[in-house]
């Protein structure tokens, strides 16, 4: 990524104008632009702010793409977005996620969201003065849990 370049690119052309061809691009690989990219489309410089930190996060990333997506569908599926799990389902099966991987990440997702409504519940019943591990952990050092 030539982040330069691109930006160089977006003053010379205009935001209306990537924001048009981006979609474009991102319709021709995957099939479909996903809704939140439609809605973005109409404040140019949203779109754009998103896609660029997007192309920043996965092109710099050391994971295969096909991970990404797969991890991106395993996000999707857990926080219930059934648009996030369509997409990313796709964008995994074109960089050749088989059927096997796309199941796995689903349940996997299945398993920790799970758990997480479990561990927040029992938080609750045995009361918010006990603290939240998790919390606990990233934020070493800190007093500070989830009940603050």
């Amino acid at each position: 990524m030539d982040f330069e370049k691109i930006l160089n690119t977006i003053g010379e052309r205009g935001t209306e104008a990537i924001a048009r061809e981006w979609l474009r691009d991102i319709e021709e690989e995957y099939g479909r632009v996903p809704l939140i990219f439609e809605r973005m489309s109409e404040r140019p410089e949203i779109l754009i702010s998103h896609l660029l930190y997007k192309s920043a996060v996965t092109e710099t990333s050391q994971l295969e793409p096909k991970m990404i997506e797969l991890i991106s569908l395993a996000v999707g599926a857990a926080l219930k977005c059934s648009h996030c799990v369509e997409y990313h389902m796709q964008a995994a099966r074109a960089k050749g996620a088989s059927r096997a991987e796309i199941l796995e990440v689903i349940l996997i997702a299945g398993l920790l969201s799970n758990s997480a409504v479990l561990a927040d519940a029992y938080r609750v019943v045995n009361g918010k003065d006990e603290g939240c591990p998790p919390c606990e952990l990233n934020g070493v050092g800190l007093k500070k849990t989830c009940s603050d």
